[in-house]
């Protein structure tokens, strides 16, 4: 039976060989959340994720997926939970001699045994999800930017993912775009319940989405807990209040 609580980090350091990126980084992610990880460039956040995702072994600490540790479970039981985690990297990252069909069914032909007609329904579906509908035969070099980035949403969905680990999805795009993104994230934790965790240092998503937050200092290589990223435009930790009243004059 499925916790409460389906992500829980618990005093993870990360590094790469002697050197300390971030150290004694604790939270929990609440089912159904968006869980915001924020900071400037340089703080940490991407080597947070791939430590949450499987592409980095944190030097110190444990993740937790619904109370199991996610490294150092047997190495079947860690591609299962894997499974779980849908991902869409900065830039959609899609291959780019694969039309958005086939960059979108990967998943779906490595870990299922499902027909190629089924397959191709699925693909379907998940484009028509992202407001791609007719976009199957095309390559990512013949979109834009922001529809690279949905194109990038509906892969990381294809399995149906419980957990949804996003990274930088405003980054690069025009306010407008972003704020469309932003509406679609919304929108798919509301139709199907996903947790997500976005990694971003873009003040309106991270204002305009985020239920609860983190902050990644580069100074003290650590956390701060932010809770609410509104709240803690009024009274938070003043380096974080810094941080989301950059720009204002």
């Amino acid at each position: 039976m499925a916790t409460a609580v389906p992500i829980e980090v618990r005093n993870l350091t990360m590094a790469y060989g002697e050197y300390v990126v971030q150290h004694d980084i604790s939270f929990t992610v609440n089912r159904g959340e968006i869980f915001i990880i924020m900071g400037g460039n340089g703080c940490g956040k991407s080597t947070l994720m791939r430590s949450l995702i499987g592409l980095q072994r944190p030097a110190k600490g444990t993740v937790l997926y619904d109370g199991q540790d996610f490294w150092h479970v047997e190495a079947a039981e860690h591609e299962r939970l894997k499974r779980r985690l849908g991902v869409m990297f900065q830039g959609g990252a899609m291959w780019s001699s694969l039309t958005l069909a086939e960059n979108v069914a990967l998943p779906l032909g490595e870990y299922t045994n499902l027909s190629p007609h089924l397959i191709n329904e699925i693909v379907s579906f998940k484009l028509a999800l992202v407001g791609l509908a007719g976009f199957e035969d095309f390559y990512p070099a013949e979109l834009s930017g922001g529809m690279r980035k949905r194109a990038g949403l509906a892969r990381a969905m294809a399995l149906d993912p419980e957990i949804l680990i996003i990274d930088e999805p405003s980054s690069g795009l025009d306010p407008l775009t972003a704020r469309h993104l932003d509406h679609l994230i919304l929108e798919l934790r509301q139709n199907f319940g996903t947790t997500i965790i976005i990694i971003t240092h873009e003040l309106a998503s991270i204002l305009g989405i985020g239920d609860n937050s983190i902050f990644l200092d580069v100074q003290t290589r650590t956390m701060i807990a932010t809770g609410n990223p509104k709240q803690a435009l009024r009274s938070g930790d003043p380096r974080v209040r810094h941080f989301l009243t950059r720009g204002e004059a």
